[in-house]
């Protein structure tokens, strides 16, 4: 969007029928407009890659709850069904860590409730996922917080210049203070156009997370289920056919006739 901006801006300014577009407002601002919009791009540029890079991590793991959903209860063990699944997957490290928990408890040397054992074990294990899909989130965060207050420092420079100018020329006019003004609202309107996509994105991104979270909850009390058990307490196996309904009894609300 900055780029299309920019664009937009420069192609007037080429053949000289702009005078008071993007780039010759930033020659005529100086080094400091020139940074505040290069801090702008930069952080434009660090907000998309964010999205599409948290998009693409979010989309990997939906993905891989649909195929446990469709298969991984259907094994005959927990080790079965983490063979099954693929090598980076969120849910085979649960898997694999609640596993690995059973296995520590029966060398501890304290007594430890295994069901509290196993608990704490898999918690650790979401919250390292959770962890891991909220990364860089802060930054889009910070990036819809502060990036009006940029922009407004450009646009709080641009005044200023356009103050100086009226008061070394001694009167208000047009041509004395159009650069300066014009300068200004563009890195106002720079701040709006790098804040709102990057809350929108912070704010859908976090929902997915969410969602993402609760999908990785019910799995690991699945499985803490399944461990506390050994294997008895398990989900309702998938396509796996329905018990058939009791009928009533025949005799039921009948008396016997002499």
């Amino acid at each position: 969007m900055i780029t299309t901006i920019l664009a937009a801006a420069a192609a007037p300014a080429a053949h000289g029928d702009n005078p008071y577009g993007l780039i010759p407002a930033l020659k005529e601002g100086g080094l400091i407009s020139q940074t505040v919009f290069g801090i702008l791009v930069l952080m434009s540029i660090v907000s998309f890659y964010i999205l599409f890079s948290k998009l693409f991590e979010q989309q990997k793991i939906i993905n891989q709850a649909k195929r446990v959903r469709e298969g991984f209860w259907n094994a005959n063990s927990l080790r079965e069904g983490s063979a099954k699944l693929e090598k980076n997957s969120a849910y085979k490290q649960i898997v694999d860590d609640g596993l690995a928990a059973q296995d520590q408890h029966s060398r501890l040397t304290d007594p430890v409730e295994a069901h509290d054992w196993l608990h704490g074990s898999l918690a650790r294990s979401e919250a390292s996922i959770n962890s891991k899909l909220g990364s860089g989130l802060a930054f889009l965060a910070t990036v819809g917080a502060t990036a009006p207050f940029i922009g407004l420092f450009g646009t709080v420079i641009g005044i200023y210049r356009a103050l100086i100018k009226i008061g070394a020329a001694g009167q208000a006019s047009i041509d004395a203070v159009a650069g300066p003004v014009g300068e200004a609202l563009i890195m106002t309107a720079l701040g709006l156009v790098v804040a709102v996509p990057a809350v929108l994105a912070y704010n859908w991104l976090q929902r997915r997370n969410k969602g993402i979270a609760e999908d990785l909850s019910a799995f690991s009390n699945d499985v803490l289920g399944y461990l506390a058990s050994k294997g008895a307490v398990r989900p309702s196996l998938a396509g796996a056919p329905k018990p058939a309904p009791a009928k009533p009894a025949a005799a039921a609300g009948t008396q016997t006739r002499a």
